[in-house]
């Protein structure tokens, strides 16, 4: 029997979502823990929010659900901006700000996001990464009430959640707008599960669209329901007189794509199930729009393609949708999150947030939040043309090679074909000018800009922490802002040159098997950045356990050029794991584990020789020093 791990302490600058009341381990005895380890950039973490609403729920009197938020980006370490995330995506249970990665690092986190589970004395009993671990906690959760609640150890009661007061207003926390063709301008009004029709001056309300409330319900304007959308886009005269609406909604939490018509405000699902994608779904087949999505951030008509682009943000894909046909199909990325160009179907995306199509009907535009990066598809092929990677951002202008933005989310091509970018963590909007190969900044100071739009001389922003709608003249030129590089909060783990052995740790959860029905259960996928980091152990295979041989890079640029100074790079795996429930339950289902980790990793002499990544099961211990 191993030994029981006692879990660390919490420790941060501040809770939010306790009326002001600090929390410890110690005051939440009697109850079992959840700790959701996350950074709100992170869609992957934004759909285990939503995951664990159920649980909460089901388990509202012996459960208390913590989030400590580590923070990646610079921005989302402004306590500010913390509280307007809480708020934004309705995170009902108490949440630690750990802006230095106090808690991350005790707790020996390596990923976002990442769930571990102390039981009502005080002890870790399980860790997962990533997504799709709902079930696995609800059987794990339900066994050690029974247990505690045997011993005398369970406590019932309510929890330690004070909910904040909301921000009232039309609008709360908006994510896009489109031009309409009368003027005016459709606002996917996300913080209030609606769409908002507003008036040439950007602020008078013409109508309302949707109930206000979360849900998947077609019908009136009155009684539909929508939950977050994001992307709206208008579809062309002749393609919206042949299927029956005008406008194509992004209803991202939803997983679905929503089209509305607007004569009358009726709303209809064209496609999606309204079930979350996940690895191992078949990718999206001809006229069937029944196929799960993951989350789908902004959509624009794109000409190149007859159809309408869809940045399918949970899995690092550009899919396109043929509203006549109501068919999908994946256009671009392997859903591996990461910055590799190329031709489409090779190309590696991250957190696709703002698609734009150019007025020469063959480029498409578009942002990776992730890697803080304006790209273009065109002619097949994938172009980065501002961005260097997963964990460098910043807001510095300049040539488009040295330029810096922080997580962006919107964009619009300008009349001289240059391109305005929501640069949404740097509170600003910027313009990459591709004649000159340069970036420049138009405004700053904005509160989370999440699009832009174009609207004569002027550009429409919606400042979506401020909840309004804003404009901003066109300038003839920006001014240029001297700035400085950032990097991710997340430390890098020190590894040794040579021989390391990776092991992604799964167990099965309690009442589930390995499901080697069809083949191997579990597969991982291994590369590195750059490439000449990783001399042996990339690819993919069915193995939980690799032996990876490590250069010692060295220098500015690493091997080749392309490393980070001082033998730094970032590990990508990829793993998952199928498991089923055993012969002894009822109607057994199968379930899907899955996590991507961009391990930032420093090569140096004492550095380990072991790295384990938690996908399911009990931690193990930790590596002996060197």
């Amino acid at each position: 029997m191993s030994a029981r791990l006692r879990a660390p302490d919490l420790t941060g600058r501040e809770w939010l979502n306790t009326g002001g009341q600090a929390l410890s381990l110690a005051d939440l005895r009697g109850k079992v823990v959840l700790l959701d380890f996350w950074t709100f950039c992170c869609i992957n973490c934004l759909h285990v929010i939503d995951e664990l609403r159920a649980l909460e729920a089901k388990y509202d009197d012996v459960l208390v659900v913590i989030g400590v938020h580590s923070p990646k980006f610079e921005h989302e370490a402004d306590p500010s901006a913390l509280a307007a995330a809480v708020e934004r995506y309705d995170v009902a249970h108490p949440v630690l700000d750990d802006p230095g990665l106090t808690t991350w690092q005790q707790y020996a986190v390596r990923a976002w996001p990442t769930l571990v589970v102390v039981d009502p004395e005080g002890y870790v009993v399980a860790q997962h990464s990533g997504e799709g671990h709902g079930h696995a906690l609800d059987v794990l959760i339900a066994e050690l009430v029974a247990r505690h609640e045997a011993l005398g150890t369970l406590h019932r009661g309510e929890g330690p959640f004070v909910p904040a007061r909301p921000a009232s207003g039309v609008l709360r926390f908006p994510a896009t707008c489109a031009r309409l063709p009368g003027g005016g301008f459709l606002v996917a009004d996300a913080g209030h599960h609606r769409l908002v029709e507003l008036a040439a001056d950007a602020e008078t309300v013409r109508r309302v669209i949707g109930s206000g409330s979360r849900g998947l319900v077609d019908g009136s304007s009155d009684a539909a329901q929508f939950n977050e959308p994001n992307g709206v886009c208008l579809l062309p005269s002749e393609v919206a007189d042949q299927v029956g609406y005008d406008v194509l909604v992004a209803d991202t939490v939803n997983h679905a794509l929503r089209g509305v018509r607007l004569s009358d405000g009726e709303v209809v699902t064209v496609a999606g199930t309204g079930v979350q994608w996940m690895q191992g779904d078949r990718q999206p087949r001809s006229s069937d729009p029944l196929t799960p999505m993951s989350s789908p951030w902004d959509v624009v008509w794109y000409p190149e393609w007859d159809e309408v682009a869809v940045a399918m943000a949970g899995i690092h894909q550009i899919w396109s949708f043929d509203p006549i046909t109501a068919s999908l199909t994946a256009r671009a990325g392997t859903t591996n999150e990461g910055l590799v160009d190329g031709e489409l179907a090779n190309a590696w995306f991250a957190q696709t947030s703002g698609v734009a199509a150019g007025a020469d009907g063959s480029t498409l535009w578009l942002v990776d939040s992730e890697t803080s990066s304006l790209r273009r598809l065109r002619n097949g092929l994938v172009h980065t043309a501002v961005g260097s990677g997963l964990f460098d951002f910043g807001h510095r202008d300049g040539p488009a090679g040295q330029a810096l933005l922080q997580h962006p989310l919107g964009l619009a091509e300008l009349p001289d074909g240059s391109v305005a970018i929501a640069d949404t963590y740097n509170g600003a909007v910027r313009r990459y000018d591709p004649v000159a190969g340069a970036v420049t900044t138009i405004a700053t100071g904005l509160a989370e800009p999440s699009d832009v739009t174009v609207d004569g001389d002027s550009l429409v922003v919606v400042e979506s922490a401020a909840h309004r709608i804003v404009r901003i003249l066109i300038p003839d030129e920006a001014r240029v802002v001297e700035g400085a590089e950032q990097h991710s909060h997340r430390p890098p783990t020190d590894l040794a040159a040579g021989t390391v052995e990776l092991t992604v740790v799964f167990t099965p959860p309690t009442g589930q098997k390995l499901d080697d029905r069809y083949g191997p259960s579990t597969f991982v996928t291994v590369s590195a950045s750059p490439p000449g980091l990783l001399l042996a152990g990339s690819g993919s295979g069915s193995a939980l356990t690799r032996t990876l041989v490590l250069a010692e890079l060295g220098g500015e640029g690493g091997e080749g050029g392309e490393g980070g100074e001082g033998g730094e790079g970032v590990l990508h795996v990829s793993a998952r794991a199928a498991s089923c429930d055993d012969d002894t339950v009822a109607n057994p289902a199968c379930h899907v584990h899955q996590q991507d980790w961009g391990v930032p990793v420093r090569v140096t002499p004492d550095g380990a020789a072991r790295l384990d990544l938690m996908l399911a099961g009990s931690p193990p211990p930790p590596p002996p020093p060197r």
